[in-house]
């Protein structure tokens, strides 16, 4: 029987987006050709354009027809200074998440050349692990409020919310990812030391996992000495899983390690339905249209979506070809070079070779 195509929903953004986004289809393009990748793409106007001209952010039914139509989203980002509130980026991105259940928040943090990171005399294998991020609830839930808001006795209530399926299942993902590419430890962050409840209920399943996984060394960490020891020993994690606050927070810090947000690539996943693939920098609106922006992190997440589509061939094509291009320097300025935007992106195609 012959393989069906995959079905990939592009939704481009705001800023930056259209730009790099552009870069990445030009990238699944050049792989149809090289590895035979059965890929069709179908692109949506959802963002800050269509909010502001037909006051629509995610059309109804669009939840539907993605999981039901599609087999993964590549979006890039969100944010406009016209729309004050992001009510539009809200609606999207987090519609998105949350309506499709996407509860995996996978983060990748990899040296690819050692004169990128800030750290002194780190190489290229000390910098290498992957952040499990619980996705759709802990303290971004939305829940909360104000009392007598605007006055000098104003309270404002955030709440944050674990439950413990939502806990257990984004641990036990950490746990098989380990296990399905060969990591050899899980480590788990929170600040169970402070916050007791919610704490007590990640350390208490965190045990229960890990217990059922003996091949892989389990150990915990506070997360505020984790940013500590990211920074004086990367070499030492294989995969962190943590809440959705701090996991927000540690990738960025870990994008920092591995060269800057240019370069960082996330997933959104529910294994085995439709999962939304985006990079993890913003709009960026000032940088818009100018042909400045690093594509490389719409590129890398294509790559990341083209594995989970189980092209694993390809996908390692396009992350070799990005490391061949920035050890060449053959990048845009922020890392070094003097490419354009769509210069630099038609650099990691050209490196592209056939299978």
């Amino acid at each position: 029987m012959a393989e069906s195509k995959k079905r990939i929903a592009v939704i481009p953004g705001d800023g930056i987006g259209p730009e790099v986004i552009r870069e990445a289809v030009a990238v699944l393009e050049r792989v149809r050709e090289t590895h035979g990748v059965l890929l069709e793409l179908k692109h949506f106007d959802w963002g800050a354009e269509k909010y502001l001209s037909e006051d629509v952010t995610l059309p109804e039914g669009a939840l539907e027809m993605l999981s039901n139509e599609f087999d993964a989203i590549l979006s890039g980002a969100f944010g406009d200074p016209r729309v004050a509130s992001n009510k539009h980026a809200e609606d999207i991105l987090m519609g998105m998440r949350r309506g499709l259940d996407l509860y995996i928040n996978l983060r990748p943090v990899r040296l690819m050349a050692e004169h990128l990171t800030p750290l002194r005399d780190r190489k290229v294998e000390d910098i290498d692990f992957v952040v499990f991020r619980e996705n759709t609830e802990g303290a971004y839930c939305g829940a909360g409020g104000f009392l007598k808001k605007g006055t000098p006795d104003e309270i404002a209530t955030q709440e944050e919310f674990n439950t413990r399926r939502g806990v257990e299942r984004i641990i036990v993902a950490a746990f098989e990812y380990a296990r399905a590419h060969n990591r050899k430890r899980v480590t788990m962050a929170d600040k169970s030391n402070v916050q007791r409840f919610g704490g007590d209920l990640w350390q208490r399943v965190f045990k229960e996992v890990a217990a059922r996984y003996p091949d892989i060394e389990a150990n915990h960490q506070y997360a505020d000495a984790m940013t500590m020891y990211m920074v004086l020993n990367p070499a030492q994690y294989d995969v962190i899983v943590t809440n959705n606050l701090f996991g927000d927070i540690m990738t960025d810090l870990g994008a920092a390690l591995q060269g800057g947000l240019g370069l960082a690539s996330s997933g959104n996943i529910h294994p085995g339905r439709v999962s939304l693939f985006e990079p993890v920098h913003g709009s960026a609106p000032p940088l818009a249209g100018k042909g400045v922006a690093n594509p490389i992190g719409s590129i890398l997440t294509a790559a990341m979506m083209l594995e989970y589509l189980g092209y694993d061939a390809a996908s390692r094509a396009v992350e070799e070809a990005v490391r061949q291009s920035i050890l060449e320097r053959e990048t845009t300025r922020d890392l070094g070079g003097t490419l354009s935007t769509a210069e630099a992106g038609a650099a990691i195609r050209a490196r592209i070779q056939n299978q």
